[in-house]
């Protein structure tokens, strides 16, 4: 795994474990909310490559986070491709002879 991802997954663990704490959910609670062991929520909240995706987008949906996940890659916020499109708009416009 490229080390900036994990350092993203990481700090998402962190993240997830914050917002757990804030609210006030406790690691059992939720574990048994996620249908997970208390080891695996450990695990996702250290930002364990190997928690299943669904475990993950259970906890969001839990902590109600879930549509931030929903536009994680929504084309409206990837900058690098709104950059390409725009280096690909023509210099000028022709009218075609009729």
């Amino acid at each position: 795994m490229p080390l900036p991802a994990a350092h993203a997954l990481r700090k998402l663990g962190r993240d997830l474990a914050l917002a757990r704490r804030k609210r006030g959910i406790s690691t059992s609670d939720m574990a048994t909310r996620l249908f997970v062991s208390r080891d695996t929520l450990w695990r996702l909240e250290r930002g364990d490559p190997t928690v299943a995706l669904g475990t993950l987008v259970t906890a969001t949906f839990v902590l109600g986070l879930h549509d931030r996940l929903a536009n994680l890659a929504s084309p409206a916020s990837d900058e690098l491709a709104l950059g390409l499109d725009e280096r690909r708009l023509p210099q000028r416009i022709r009218r075609s002879r009729s």
